[in-house]
Order: C-alpha cells, then sequence, then structure tokens
C-alpha cells in the first residue's frame, strides 16, 4: 500500500493543531475519541482504534474508558488482561505487533474479523497514562511508513490524555473548592444571623460537623482567670466530668496540646502513639479513632480556645477538611472578639455614673489588654504643671512616677500633633522613641498609640498599647483602640460635665443662701451692736458718776476689762459677719493676690514655695481680699502639714475649656504640696462644715468649708485631685470665671 505522505503529514498537522486546542472545558472522553478517530484517518478504512487509560497508581486498567473508532460493530468485553499485550507494552514501555511478539490478542477481537493488531504504551515521562489499540480487519502486516506514523502520533496523544486528566483534577478541584465555600457562605449567614455567643459557637460547630461529616465535635474557650480551657459548647453534650476544664498542656490532652503549640492537628488514628497516651475519652459508649483539632486564635496570635472534631473511622479527616475547620474557627474568633467588645462597651457605659476617672482608665486598660492580648497599656494625659509633655495617668506596667515625654519629637506626640494614631514595629531602634531605658526595662517591642480627643477635636492625651514581640496591628485592630479610647475620652467629659453641673448647682446654692445670710447677718449684728456696743458708753459714764470707783484698784480693773472684752466681741462680731456680707466681684490679678498672701505668711526655711504660669493669666472675677484669704489660708495649711519635714508647695495656672460651654474658658489653679495628704476615710469630708482633724496629727488649717464657700460665691470651684507623680501630698484644684466672660 502506497503512504500519500503530503496527505499525511497535513493529517498530523491537524490532528497536532486539535490537540493542542484542548483545554480545560474538554472531557478526558472527547480528548479519547479524537486520538481513536486520528488514528484510524492515518492507517486508513480497514483500521480501526481502541483506547483505555491507565492508572498508575492502582496498576491497572480502567474497563470504564474504553473509546473506540471504526468498529464495525462495538467489541464488549475486550478488557485489557493482565498478561495480555496491553500489559505487556506498558511493562516494556515499547509497541508490541501481533505478529512479532508471538502473544495472542484477546479472542473476541479475533471473534470480531481483526486478523492483525498493534499496541501503543502511552507514556509521559515514563509513567504510562493508557494504551492505543490500532486493529485491521486485512491479514498484513503494518508498513514501516504506517508505524513510523504511528510513532509520531502516539506521544502526542500521550500528552494529551495527561493534560485532559490534569485538566479534569483541577476542575474537580475548583469545584470541590466552589462547593465548600458555598457552604461555609450558608454556614456563614446562619452563624452572623444568631443573637448571643453561645448561639453562634453552636452555630459553628453544628456546620463543621455537617461540612466535615464528623461525628462528634466541641468548643473549649481559654478561661483567662485559671488559664485552662473550659468547654463552651459540644454537639452531641457530654457528661460533667468530661466537661470540666483542661489545662493549656502538650501532655494533659490532644486539646491542651493544640493549645499548647498553637497549631493545628490532623491525627488518623488515635490508637497510634503519642496520641493514644493523651486522648481524652468523651464518650464511654463509642470508640472514636481519628481526631481533627485546630487553635482559636486571637488578635496579635493570642490564644482564645481550640475547636475539635472526632469520627469513629479511622483516617475520617483530610487536609480539605482541616482548611474547613480552620475557616470556621476565624468566624468563632471573630465572633468570640465582637462579643468582648460588646461586653467591654457595655461595661465601660455602666461605669460612667458610678466610677472614678482612675477607675474608668483602669478599666479601660483592662478591657484592652484582654481584647488586643497585649500585656500593658497606657493612658497619658497632658501635664497640667507643663502642657508641652505628656504625664502618664493609669497604668499597668511599672512606670516610674515622674515619667514624662516631650510631645515636640517623640512617638507618643506625633498621635498628638497628628491627631492620628502612631505605630512602631520596634521601638528598640525607633528614632522617636526618646527614652529606650523604660523600653528595654519592660521588654517593649511594638507599640500603637491613638490620641485622646475632647469633644471639640482637641487632643487630651494618648493611649498606648505595647507587645513584647513584634506585631502588625490590623485595621480592626486599630479600630478597636481608637474606639475604647474614644470611649473613654466620651465618658471622661461625660464626667467631668456632671461635676460641672454638680458645682454650678452647688454655686447656685451657696449664693442663694449667703444672700439670705447676709440679710440676717447684718440684721444680727445690728442688734449685737445694740447691745454690746453701748457697753464702753455704759462703763464711761458709771465711772463719771462714781468716781470712788476708780480708787478702787479691783473694781478700777473690773471696768476695764469689761470695755476691753466688749471691743474685741464686737471687732470679732464684725470679723466673722465680714464673711457672710456680700461682696463686690471685679477683676481681679491672680498673681498680685498670690505675691500679697505670700507676704502674709511666715514660711520655714525648709519649705519651698514656688509658683509658675500665674503672671500670663487673664483677669479673674473675685473679691480681692477674699481671693488673697482663699490662697493665704490654703498655702498656710500646706505649711502646717508639712510641719518639720522638709517638703515643697506649688502653685500652677492655666486657662482651660469649658466641657459644657465651648468657647467659655476658666482659669485653674493647681495647689500641690509634697506633704503627708489626706486620709482616704475624709477625702469626701474635708469641705464639710463641721469637719474636723482635731486630734488626728493632721491640722488641715482654717476651715476649708469657707474657703470652698468663697470660691463659690465667685462662680468657681475647688476640688481635691489625686496626689501627683512626684507630689504626694494634697492636691488643690481651683477654677475662677475669666473677667468678662463669668456666668
Amino acid at each position: 500500500m502506497a503512504i500519500n505522505y503530503s496527505a499525511a503529514l497535513d493529517l498530523l498537522r491537524e490532528a497536532g493543531a486539535r490537540i493542542n486546542r484542548l483545554g480545560p472545558d474538554t472531557s478526558l472522553r472527547d480528548a479519547l475519541q479524537l486520538i481513536a478517530d486520528t488514528a484510524v484517518k492515518l492507517i486508513g478504512p480497514e483500521a480501526a482504534a481502541v483506547i483505555y487509560t491507565y492508572d498508575a497508581a492502582r496498576g491497572a486498567f480502567d474497563p470504564t474508558s474504553r473509546v473506540s473508532a471504526g468498529e464495525q460493530a462495538p467489541v464488549v468485553g475486550d478488557v485489557p488482561r493482565g498478561d495480555g499485550v496491553g500489559a505487556t507494552a506498558i511493562r516494556r514501555k515499547a509497541r508490541v505487533l501481533s505478529y512479532e511478539s508471538g502473544r495472542p490478542f484477546h479472542p473476541l477481537k479475533y471473534q470480531a474479523g481483526i486478523r492483525t493488531a498493534a499496541c501503543y504504551p502511552l507514556l509521559v515521562g515514563e509513567q504510562p497514562v493508557g494504551a492505543l489499540y490500532i486493529d485491521l480487519r486485512v491479514n498484513r502486516r503494518f508498513h514501516e511508513d504506517e508505524l513510523r506514523l504511528l510513532d509520531t502520533f502516539v506521544p502526542l496523544s500521550a500528552v494529551a490524555i495527561y493534560n485532559t486528566r490534569q485538566f479534569e483534577g483541577i476542575n474537580r478541584q475548583l469545584q470541590q473548592r466552589v462547593d465548600e465555600l458555598e457552604r461555609l457562605q450558608n454556614a456563614g449567614r446562619l452563624i452572623t444571623s444568631r443573637p448571643s455567643l453561645d448561639a453562634t459557637l453552636n452555630e459553628i460547630l453544628n456546620s463543621a460537623l455537617d461540612l466535615i461529616g464528623a461525628e462528634f465535635g466541641s468548643f473549649r474557650l481559654l478561661n483567662k482567670r485559671s488559664g485552662q480551657l473550659a468547654l463552651a459548647a459540644s454537639d452531641p453534650p457530654i457528661s460533667a466530668e468530661a466537661g470540666r476544664e483542661f489545662p493549656v498542656s502538650e501532655t494533659d490532652s490532644i486539646t491542651g496540646w493544640v493549645a499548647f503549640h498553637r497549631r493545628a492537628v490532623l491525627i488518623p488514628d488515635l490508637r497510634a502513639a503519642p496520641w493514644n497516651k493523651i486522648y481524652r475519652v468523651l464518650h464511654p459508649s463509642r470508640e472514636m479513632r481519628s481526631e481533627l483539632a485546630v487553635p482559636l486564635l486571637g488578635p496579635g496570635g493570642g490564644l482564645e480556645g481550640v475547636v475539635n472534631v472526632e469520627s469513629p473511622r479511622v483516617a475520617a479527616f483530610t487536609p480539605d477538611h482541616q482548611r474547613v475547620l480552620e475557616a470556621l474557627a476565624i468566624q468563632a474568633s471573630i465572633a468570640l472578639q465582637e462579643a468582648k467588645l460588646l461586653a467591654a462597651l457595655e461595661q465601660l457605659t455602666g461605669a460612667l455614673a458610678g466610677r472614678s476617672r482612675s477607675e474608668l482608665f483602669n478599666l479601660l486598660i483592662a478591657q484592652a489588654c484582654d481584647l488586643l492580648n497585649v500585656p500593658h497599656c497606657i493612658v497619658w494625659e497632658l501635664d497640667p504643671q507643663d502642657p508641652s509633655t505628656l504625664r502618664w495617668r493609669a497604668s499597668n506596667a511599672d512606670i516610674p512616677p515622674d515619667y514624662r515625654v516631650d510631645i515636640a519629637n517623640s512617638f507618643l506626640g506625633e498621635a498628638m500633633l497628628t491627631r492620628q494614631p502612631a505605630y512602631s514595629r520596634d521601638m528598640r531602634s525607633d528614632a522617636r522613641v526618646q527614652r529606650r531605658t523604660l523600653v528595654a526595662q519592660l521588654g517593649w517591642v511594638s507599640a500603637l498609640v491613638v490620641p485622646l480627643l475632647s469633644r471639640d477635636g482637641q487632643a487630651r492625651g494618648v493611649f498606648s498599647v505595647y507587645t513584647q514581640e513584634p506585631r502588625e496591628f490590623t485595621d480592626w485592630e486599630q479600630r478597636l483602640v481608637m474606639t475604647l479610647a474614644n470611649h473613654a475620652a466620651v465618658a471622661f467629659q461625660q464626667a467631668e460635665a456632671l461635676s460641672e453641673i454638680k458645682l454650678a448647682q452647688e454655686r447656685q446654692t451657696v449664693a442663694e443662701t449667703f444672700a439670705v445670710l447676709g440679710d440676717v447677718s447684718a440684721n444680727l449684728l445690728h442688734r449685737v451692736n445694740n447691745l454690746v456696743g453701748v457697753i464702753p458708753q455704759l462703763t464711761e459714764s458709771l465711772r463719771i458718776r462714781r468716781p470712788d470707783l476708780e480708787a478702787d484698784e479691783v473694781a478700777s480693773k473690773k471696768l476695764a476689762d469689761i470695755e476691753t472684752s466688749a471691743r474685741q466681741a464686737m471687732t470679732v462680731a464684725r470679723e466673722t459677719f465680714a464673711f457672710l456680707r456680700p461682696f463686690q466681684l471685679e477683676p481681679v490679678d491672680v498673681a498680685t493676690c498670690y505675691h500679697t498672701a505670700l507676704s502674709r505668711l511666715e514660711r520655714p526655711a525648709h519649705i519651698t514655695v514656688q509658683a509658675n504660669g500665674l503672671e500670663g493669666l487673664p483677669p479673674v472675677m473675685a473679691g480681692e481680699e477674699q481671693l488673697r484669704l482663699v490662697l493665704f489660708n490654703l498655702i498656710e495649711n500646706a505649711i502646717e502639714a508639712l510641719g518639720e519635714q522638709a517638703g515643697e508647695i506649688k502653685l500652677s495656672g492655666r486657662l482651660v475649656a469649658d466641657v459644657l460651654r465651648p468657647g467659655q474658658q476658666w482659669v485653674e489653679l493647681t495647689l500641690a504640696d509634697s506633704g503627708p495628704g489626706v486620709a482616704m476615710e475624709y477625702r469626701d469630708r474635708i469641705f464639710d462644715a463641721t469637719f474636723s482633724t482635731k486630734g488626728t496629727g493632721r491640722k488641715l488649717g482654717f476651715g476649708l468649708w469657707w474657703v470652698k464657700s468663697w470660691i463659690q460665691r465667685f462662680g468657681g470651684s475647688i476640688t481635691l485631685a489625686e496626689p501627683e507623680p512626684t507630689l504626694t501630698g494634697c492636691v488643690f484644684v481651683i477654677r475662677l470665671p475669666v473677667a468678662g466672660e463669668a456666668g
């Protein structure tokens, strides 16, 4: 038979082009059919072609993969035999011809009229992917040209089968991923619709059992107080004994091992070592043979808990199942963080009315450390003595009491000045960090700082969190810190607003009270003057009428004593009632009043009195003499409190904004001393009219009730603040209305 080489080459080129066009959408059967059809065209109408694919992993042909072309009638049952020609070609990795091998072809082929046959192994990289049978219905040998054509065509066919198989495998994996994602999305919709954390965890567990095909599952969450894993959900339920807390230990339980190492574990057989030694039997009625457990990790990789599933079948779980469970564990961690955040906000909101500023800050620090899994948090505020620096106000780290940071050119100052979060991946080498000794002492590495913004957008301080290992803070974590900081700032402002309202009410009450007392005192002084003021006149008249009394030494002295006592009584009455009389409010210079008061004091050499920030203050509305007396008596009290101990007294002044009336300002005076301070049991009563420290060994001096009353009559306020880091005694904060803004 003469070969038309030109036509054969065109046929090969066409076949090659069609094979190259096989893509992801081509099924394996379509590819096999193309190969069989092309093989018949190459040999001619007297030929038939049959293809079987080969599974190298099983070492056997796939009987369901048979595809043929050119058969006059289908041959049923010609599955390749283990010792047949196809198996021989695969073993030899070479073609087998019926007239050379001496091996008989399948008897069904002879019954179908086949007289000559060839079998080609389809190899890719020496690995078999199938076998191609070429059958002739005439009793002749294959021409050398036919064999050369087939030798050229067969490698193309093998590559086509290999690629199509790969495409089908990829398509199956993609479809599995699509199905998996759809099921995860459905689970996600169910999970997010649950109203509570318990319901959410149970829904996640149910979804895990459904998606993975497990028979048992549980959630254990880390109990931060005990440091152990507490059961949060299980399906089906387990006994109280089985549900007790597990330690975070690699030798106590598989759950504890996962928590200890913070990585997932897939165990094909629980009877195998080392897992058989630490496996905890939770369902005695049925043996579990395989387990999959995944840690729940929160912000910064902190441990939140463990989710595990079990099955009575050996090797029930695959890496795909592990990926599904890890995805569900992420959803559980998110739900846990959201629940913690809501609980934290509720706790902060509930604490607004009954907590002090320090208590609120400490609560904020505790919540932030728990939510972010960080060791240290610090609240910094503008230093009232020096607004160019920040001082720490609350912290759970061991910070020196006098620790301050300049705002200019500093890491903390960047958040203050920009009013935006500032981040440092490594504080140890960050040029913005001014004092690295503390960083080294506390082992800080990464830090996130957010500003504490007031209602008018001004930065009043910063809130900072620190880690002891390198960490990138996510956008969610940054928003979380900003939410907590803003919530704390709002709480602080509300506390100040409530304090201002209370002080305003007190000022109104004092003003009304003193208006009434002023009228009463004026009338009382008039009557006392009428009754007591005439005594000196009566004694003088008695001397005139009874000159002999002058000669009586005792009588003369008694008359003089009566006259002196009467005059002193009138002086005391006038001075005392002067406290109650209305006085004229007028613009008063604070610095002048301070210097005058200081000049009237007797200051021991071992006590220093300093003032700063007074000279530039605007005038305040007050009574000038009364303000002198306020400063005089507060400083005198501080001197008496220090006694014989060396110490210092500092008075500072600054302008501050009104939290209730934007645009209005106050002059704020802070008087602090280094004395023993006020005992906690007295702090709430020192401004009471009936309060006295007599017998306590601590003299407060002039009645603070009068000091407070005068200041309130000015339209101002006085409070006993918490001690400063450097001055541990009394700290009084006085606010006076600026002249022109009072009322």
